[in-house]
């Protein structure tokens, strides 16, 4: 589904609907491009799946040429790191810099933060070390089809 569409939220609600999952069990991912580009269209669709429980995350953060007020104009529940900034950790100063400011900034906004492309252990701790809890990448799991999912999840247990 694309955000842009002018029916998307009532799609989105629809989906709910006829599936019964609960508002609050869905995480929609925006790019900071889609944000920043119809700024009020794209708000006010924000607000309304806001008001209905569905979570909202910003994705592939910092890789845009976005202002941050919109981040505090928007209905925002994460940041989601992108992995440009993820791959050069621990050992690039600059890329541990980048990603202190974003998970310092994240939390102290009451967001929470994922970072993504975690690939080492090494990457794994540091990102542990400054508070960013939350994690994905290959070191965890490859993609899969949601057959797999399943068993792969049962196995971790």
């Amino acid at each position: 589904m694309q955000f842009r569409q002018n029916d998307f939220t009532d799609v989105v609600l629809r989906a709910l609907a006829d599936t019964g999952l609960s508002p609050e069990c869905l995480e929609l991912e925006v790019t900071e491009s889609v944000v920043m580009h119809g700024v009020e269209s794209v708000s006010q669709k924000m607000r309304i799946l806001e008001s209905h429980g569905i979570k909202l995350a910003i994705d592939d953060f910092g890789t845009g040429y976005s202002s941050l007020s919109y981040l505090r104009q928007f209905a925002i529940d994460r940041l989601k790191i992108d992995q440009c900034f993820v791959r050069d950790l621990p050992e690039n100063p600059d890329a541990k810099a980048i990603i202190c400011a974003i998970v310092a900034m994240g939390l102290s906004l009451g967001l929470r933060v994922m970072a993504e492309g975690v690939e080492t252990e090494a990457q794994a701790h540091f990102l542990q070390d400054i508070e960013c809890t939350e994690s994905q990448g290959y070191l965890y799991a490859k993609p899969m089809e949601p057959n797999d999912f399943e068993a792969w999840l049962k196995t971790r247990d």
